[in-house]
């Protein structure tokens, strides 16, 4: 094999075949994982002959000769003139049927260009025989600026842009009767309670859908489909009532069990998760029964019909997989007999028509959910928050999920998202989870790409993209290989841009990032011009000597915070709680030991101490966690949070309440009790406690004082 031929194509492919690791230090890709990421991503290279009609076939979809052989979906700016894939010539006709409804006719420039097109949307070109979307974006997304204005108290008390949130957990919430793990009237109760404290944000882990048939599954970020919810967050109470709600689980026999599983510190999700769909199934019988007999039942009734009806495809599709894979038991869909396996063969539409029953009763736990979380918005903005909501969005679903099974043309097959090796995970990561394609996305019009955003924007102010890098660039790990075994694979990030500008600002949506990790040159930068909110998180906020420098020189293009769900708290990284976990699971870096890693903590927690204006020897290089009292280690850290630039400030909840256990532990399945525990007092009694409510008051300090600088 000719291997300069095969760099060529691997290149064309989008392989990154150098790159910067963490440390500054240049990568390179050997041949072998070439060869095999190009098969996987459906350009065969294991001789001259295939890497030449894998050349041609990537010709055609990124550069075709003629209008005819364009992807369904091209992306442009609004205000600029647009160059499609292929040759135009000059003075070539067109016709562009606007979003808005009239039409705008003409031809192309000196250059083949379609001359700018100032109104943004889903526009339909016309272009010789050839009719394609034209997605036009705004240049930037929705801003915080943006959302107060929205607002009607901003509106009316020129309320300022620079404003504070809090990040919860959504399953950690509690409520009396929420049967074990936090759920949307959790939700709804927190947000009135942070409005009432001066929040104008909650931000929300992912509510993504999850496995019905295996509650046993529960990591939010290792979803069934990001393109519907989970519905074990629903809460049918604020529909049926209560009365209704505990009837059915009576007659299921359930009471006793549900208080036992509220009463435990960490959920129990298997049990949580049987019981609840237990009852919620003996309520939509209920319902169904009920609509017949019953004029209420029968409105409601009506509204679940438009829900389903509106959800189309995407909603029958998943229903279907839920109620197939109740059939065919655990293991992957990949596994399930052939007829099965292809979402629009026949096997499966009369399969969907022998349990319709069934498939409604996974619809239904959709719209109580979809209805519960509109709901928590709704009392977020009556109660004067000016964005309300931020939900997440996870970098992947499951490779045995409902999307990949159901959007099997723009996933790729036989590889994991990861990240290579860096300074704090020495052998990279591999999460077990399934990509797009970034040329099934070209190819399909971003159809998917699409639908996730809409999907994820509903019901919020806003949006959080975890590992917002691979709009860029992710890293693939063939199956069977180790993660440094992996290779960096370009998306098209343009596109992904404009889509996303486009649908924040339709659905008046903010946009952040989660920016972390080994990120390439010029990346923030291009988030910041896009209008997307990085990431400035306290622990990787240092300056090149390893101190914490002062909050004013904090970005002001990023959203900031304390920590995040992958890392310790602030209580527990002032008492060395993750030193011990990591060591404890044998996460610590080969050079490194407990003793060592502690070492270098009471050095960073003098730093620290310094940064946040808390007395220290000035001769003093290291402290101990008693030498100062974690209670003022807290408030000092949600104003110094507060004074930074940051439109908006997020205090998560953990530190909110000054608990040393974060959510999860990155590099644990079950050594850790990731995705578990639950916090106390419950969701409405929370922000009430005088430490609480003291912090609060440290971080809204802190805001009103940035805003004076």
């Amino acid at each position: 094999m000719n291997e300069n031929a095969l760099r060529k194509l691997a290149q064309a492919a989008g392989l990154i075949l150098e790159w910067s690791d963490s440390e500054g230090c240049t990568q390179y890709m050997e041949p072998d994982t070439q060869e095999l990421l190009l098969s996987l991503l459906g350009f065969p290279a294991s001789s001259d002959e295939e890497i030449q009609c894998s050349l041609e076939e990537l010709q055609r979809l990124h550069h075709p000769e003629d209008p005819a052989q364009l992807p369904p979906l091209v992306t442009a700016d609004q205000g600029f003139a647009v160059t499609l894939p292929c040759p135009l010539a000059p003075a070539t006709d067109y016709v562009i049927e606007l979003e808005s409804g009239q039409r705008q006719t003409g031809e192309t420039d000196e250059n083949g260009r379609i001359p700018a097109i100032s109104e943004a949307g889903y526009h339909q070109l016309n272009i010789g025989d050839s009719r394609l979307t034209l997605a036009v974006a705004p240049a930037k997304c929705f801003s915080v600026a943006e959302s107060v204005g929205k607002s009607p108290a901003g509106r009316s008390s020129g309320q300022p842009t620079q404003l504070w949130g809090l990040a919860t957990q959504l399953y950690s919430l509690r409520r009396p009767g929420d049967g074990g793990a936090g759920d949307t009237r959790a939700l709804e109760d927190f947000c009135r309670s942070a409005a009432g404290e001066g929040a104008s944000a909650v931000t929300v882990s992912p509510t993504h859908a999850m496995f019905s048939s295996d509650p046993g599954h529960y990591s939010p970020y290792s979803p069934s489909s990001r393109l519907l919810r989970n519905v074990l967050y629903c809460a049918p109470e604020s529909i049926f009532g209560e009365s209704r709600v505990q009837a059915a689980v009576t007659r299921c026999g359930l009471q006793q069990h549900l208080e036992n599983l509220e009463s435990l510190e960490l959920i129990d999700w298997p049990a949580v998760g049987k019981a609840k769909l237990t009852w919620l199934r003996a309520l939509y019988e209920d319902f169904t029964e009920g609509r017949g007999r019953n004029r209420n039942d029968s409105a409601l009734y009506q509204q679940f019909m438009r829900f389903r009806e509106q959800g189309g495809e995407t909603l029958e599709d998943h229903c279907r997989f839920e109620t197939l894979s109740e059939r065919q038991g655990p293991g992957s869909w990949r596994t399930w007999p052939e007829e099965f396996r292809d979402p629009a063969s026949a096997a499966v539409q009369k399969f969907a028509l022998q349990h319709f029953v069934e498939v409604g009763f996974h619809a239904f736990l959709q719209w109580l959910v979809a209805d519960g979380l509109q709901r928590a918005q709704d009392a977020a903005l009556d109660a004067g928050m000016a964005v309300g909501l931020i939900a997440d969005l996870a970098v992947g679903a499951n490779d045995s999920g409902s999307q990949a099974w159901s959007r099997q043309e723009e996933m790729l097959t036989g590889v994991s998202i990861g990240a290579p090796p860096d300074s704090i995970n020495v052998h990279g990561q591999d999460w077990g989870l399934c990509s797009f394609s970034p040329h099934g996305l070209i190819r399909s019009g971003f159809r998917s790409f699409i639908d996730m955003l809409r999907a994820n924007f509903t019901e919020v102010g806003g949006l959080r993209i975890d590992h917002i890098l691979g709009f860029l660039r992710l890293w693939l790990v063939p199956e069977g290989k180790r993660p440094d075994q992996g290779g960096y694979v370009r998306f098209p990030l343009n596109d992904l841009f404009r889509l996303t500008a486009l649908e924040s600002v339709r659905h008046k949506a903010v946009v952040m990032g989660e920016d972390l990790g080994t990120v390439a040159p010029g990346f923030r930068e291009r988030l910041s011009d896009r209008g997307i909110m990085g990431m400035n998180v306290l622990w990787f906020e240092r300056d090149n000597v390893g101190d914490f420098p002062p909050p004013e020189q904090w970005s002001p293009a990023a959203m900031a915070t304390t920590s995040t769900h992958d890392l310790p708290t602030v209580a527990g990284w002032w008492a060395g709680r993750d030193i011990e976990w990591r060591g404890r699971c044998g996460l610590l870096p080969e050079t490194e030991t407990v003793e060592t890693e502690r070492k270098t903590r009471a050095k960073d927690r003098a730093r620290l101490a310094r940064a946040l204006g808390l007395p220290v020897h000035p001769a003093a290089e290291e402290l101990q966690a008693p030498d100062i009292p974690v209670s003022r280690v807290l408030a000092g850290c949600a104003q110094h949070l507060g004074r930074t630039r940051s439109p908006l400030a997020i205090l998560p909840v953990e530190d909110l309440l000054g608990l040393e256990e974060q959510a999860n532990l990155p590099g644990t399945i079950t050594e850790h009790p990731n995705w578990r525990r639950r916090w106390s007092p419950d969701s409405q009694e929370m922000l009430s406690v005088e430490a609480v409510r003291q912090r609060l008051g440290e971080l809204n300090s802190g805001r009103v004082g940035s805003r004076k600088h």
